[in-house]
């Protein structure tokens, strides 16, 4: 049984100097692939760089290149450029982490939307899929990907955690969904238990959000508090659960989805 994390924040200080440690773990755990999210020009320079270092085939680990809404007002007349130069680099596989949140606001709402449209130009420029942020911004997200979205090959929303109107928006879009561990957060997270039965297959995909988003399900708890790609599995035994499907059928059908998004290669 193979998975593809989607979504890894490798970068994280927390995994400083424990790189190769968390992805033995992860291939151990049945991870073979993993994508490295990019948040920042200068993070997404290093998910790369962690690429070229911890991955001598070229076939297992692979990155986005894109800044968070979160950092939106960090963008400047460079930053397109860098972002295209990475582009183009054989392992980053995607445009993003990008988006808008509305939620905490940490960049003015028309710089996020600004830059979020340079994201979805440089992605129709290049032909690469989108890896979508949003919270609380579900409608003007959809009003501004309309714009866009005939022209590009695919786009996902990354660790969905909205309600069913904003997931049959997205599905209507042609969009990809991203589940992570938020789904086994009994305090938060229930609401998504119906939801994912409504995600066809070739349309959803399992991501861990390391080192975020612990599944509050995985027994035993790490004393460290920290996420990591080997707990995917947990993301799957949830996900399988309120799909009523078994663990293998998901795996397989997430697995060959992200491969398609990604255009990943086969690996043994």
């Amino acid at each position: 049984m193979q998975l593809i994390d989607i979504g890894v924040n490798l970068t994280n200080p927390s995994f400083a100097d424990k790189h190769q440690a968390v992805l033995d773990r992860a291939y151990a755990a049945g991870v073979c692939q993993l994508v490295l999210t990019g948040t920042s020009v200068e993070g997404s320079e290093q998910a790369l760089e962690l690429c070229r270092q911890l991955d001598d085939s070229g076939q297992r680990l692979f990155a986005t290149a894109g800044i968070h809404p979160h950092s939106a007002s960090d963008w400047n007349a460079d930053s397109a450029r860098r972002l295209r130069s990475l582009l183009q680099e054989g392992n980053v596989v995607a445009v993003g982490e990008c988006g808008l949140d509305f939620n905490r606001d940490f960049s003015p709402r028309p710089q996020q939307e600004k830059v979020l449209e340079e994201h979805l130009a440089l992605a129709v420029e290049l032909q690469l899929p989108v890896f979508l942020h949003e919270r609380d911004a579900n409608q003007r997200l959809l009003e501004i990907l309309r714009d866009y979205r005939d022209q590009l090959p695919a786009a996902v929303v990354h660790c969905f955690t909205g309600e069913q109107k904003a997931l049959f928006s997205y599905l209507d879009l042609d969009l990809h969904i991203g589940i992570t561990g938020w789904i086994c957060d009994e305090r938060r997270g229930t609401h998504l238990h119906p939801l994912v039965k409504e995600i066809k297959p070739g349309r959803l995909m399992l991501e861990s959000d390391a080192p975020y988003l612990l599944p509050r399900t995985l027994r035993p708890k790490p004393k460290n508090g920290r996420n990591e790609p080997a707990y995917l599995t947990e993301v799957l035994r949830e996900v399988a659960l309120h799909r009523g499907e078994t663990e293998e059928a998901l795996a397989a059908h997430t697995t060959a989805c992200a491969r398609t998004f990604y255009g990943l290669p086969i690996v043994s």
